[in-house]
């Protein structure tokens, strides 16, 4: 070939046709991966030192030149440059760019090297869908519990992607739920609370390695296995009322909601379900109605019902103590809602002044039974009226008891709780040297027994006493429980009202 006559491209390829077709590879190495959009450069031959003429070519059906060290061969697109020398240096990959690659370098002897070029794509967009959930506002997926739960996760990506779950309950570590080479999916079927926690979808390109996850955190709600349970008491230290519903067992914790009923008025909302009221939104019979909602249903939420009511009192009327004994007043109340704080008072001309409980008086109370038991009994200190009082933050109730405190003996040393002994005006007096007048006055007194009891009127109540002085002792020991019993009859026909304060 004469000199300055540059070769055309074609002689070059037939020449190439006819090396290729004796060459023999001496082992191709690792492919080269490219990622698509990305930069790649190619090795001719891990050879250092001086290089001879490089050119390169695509070899796939037929060879196809792209590139030559020879600056009087143009490559065959910008794409192309020489680095090093020797080099291939191919920018912005594409997926079409993947093949052999052959480099021929000219020294002292013609060397042929191989490329193998592998592009990679991905993965992209990462799809996680998680089916039979709700959605809270910042984003957060809730399933039922005992529900069933579908998991599937998909990615873009080439070659196909091996997609992968991970599951991370909190405080735990991270355990794999399986894989397959293209779309990883799986059901759960009856979702339970240590199913709660954090699903990562894990895309890994099998080419390049790249991986791309998603993450998104599932909880677990159930409602309240049971009813919820409703009640109203009295606050501490005043005399307001405390609504306090209760729907324990669920996650999250419920909404409350309390009404007036009927009518439906709103009276507060809350998530702890409690709600003070004043005594002005109160009356006796009042309902109140607390509703529970929570996210996971029932649709129509839970209920509980309370329904306020003032007290009722019961109580005798009238109690007698002889002097130096011991009296017990009873007191018992009864419809109650909240129960009443029950109180004990000295003297109707005083009703704020609250009996204290001390080495004179001794106050017990069993559920909203209360009794006032007087020690010592005194004619001027403990002789009057004694007020019960019963009060909520419906109501005051109070009931007045008259306590008659008399000078008396037992009979041969029986308990005064056994006899009850109630002297009227005046006592009759006994000459014990006068036997005849000692007949007479018992004949006297036997016909005072036979007459009808007398009537005390007092303080707008009608109070019967009976008197019984001396009397044989055999008699007294076999028909005093029946004197009682009728004394009790008679007592029992007085009608001892409550009265709101």
């Amino acid at each position: 070939m004469a000199a300055g006559v540059r070769p055309s491209r074609p002689q070059v390829l037939v020449c190439l046709g006819v090396l290729l077709a004796r060459w023999v590879a001496a082992g191709l190495e690792a492919p080269v991966i490219g990622e698509v959009h990305e930069n790649v450069t190619l090795h001719c031959g891990n050879i250092s030192g001086p290089r001879g003429l490089v050119t390169w070519y695509r070899d796939d059906s037929e060879p196809v030149f792209l590139l030559s060290s020879n600056s009087s061969f143009r490559p065959a697109e910008p794409r192309f440059s020489l680095a090093n020398g020797s080099s291939l240096h191919i920018k912005a990959l594409r997926l079409q760019d993947e093949g052999n690659y052959t480099c021929r370098e000219v020294l002292n002897e013609t060397r042929w090297f191989r490329v193998w070029l592998r592009v990679a794509r991905g993965p992209y967009e990462v799809e996680v869908n998680i089916s039979s959930t709700g959605t809270l506002p910042n984003g957060t997926l809730y399933a039922a519990k005992g529900s069933q739960v579908d998991f599937s996760c998909s990615s873009r990506s080439w070659p196909p992607p091996v997609v992968e779950w991970q599951f991370r309950a909190p405080d735990s570590s991270t355990e794999p739920f399986g894989s397959n080479l293209t779309v990883s999916s799986f059901i759960l079927l009856l979702m339970s609370q240590n199913l709660q926690g954090n699903y990562t979808c894990l895309a890994t390109n099998t080419l390049s390695g790249r991986q791309r996850k998603v993450t998104t955190e599932l909880l677990v709600y159930s409602p309240p296995p049971s009813a919820p349970q409703c009640r109203a008491e009295m606050s501490q230290g005043q005399l307001t009322l405390q609504l306090t519903c209760r729907w324990d067992g669920g996650y999250p914790d419920p909404d409350f909601l309390w009404t007036e009923e009927p009518g439906g008025v709103a009276v507060g909302t809350s998530k702890l379900g409690v709600e003070m009221l004043n005594q002005s939104q109160l009356s006796d019979g009042k309902k109140f109605k607390c509703v529970g909602s929570h996210i996971v249903g029932p649709e129509l939420g839970a209920s509980c019902v309370v329904q306020i009511r003032s007290a009722s009192l019961v109580s005798e009327p009238m109690k007698t103590c002889f002097v130096g004994s011991n009296v017990t007043l009873t007191c018992q109340v009864s419809g109650a809602y909240p129960p009443a704080k029950i109180l004990w008072l000295r003297n109707l001309t005083q009703p704020e002044v609250v009996i204290r409980p001390n080495g004179h008086y001794l106050i017990t109370q069993n559920g909203q039974s209360s009794t006032l038991t007087i020690r010592n009994c005194s004619q001027v200190l403990d002789e009057g009226y004694y007020v019960c009082q019963a009060k909520n933050p419906v109501g005051v109730r109070e009931v007045d008891i008259w306590l008659s405190v008399k000078v008396g003996n037992t009979f041969r040393g029986q308990d005064m709780g056994d006899v009850m002994v109630l002297v009227d005006s005046e006592e009759e007096e006994v000459e014990e040297e006068d036997v005849a007048e000692e007949e007479e006055e018992e004949e006297e007194e036997a016909d005072e027994r036979e007459e009808s009891p007398k009537e005390i009127n007092k303080h707008g109540h009608i109070h019967r006493v009976t008197a019984l002085v001396n009397g044989n002792v055999d008699w007294m020991g076999n028909g005093l429980q029946a004197l009682q019993d009728d004394s009790s009859e008679e007592q029992s026909d007085i009608v001892q009202e409550d009265r709101p304060v």
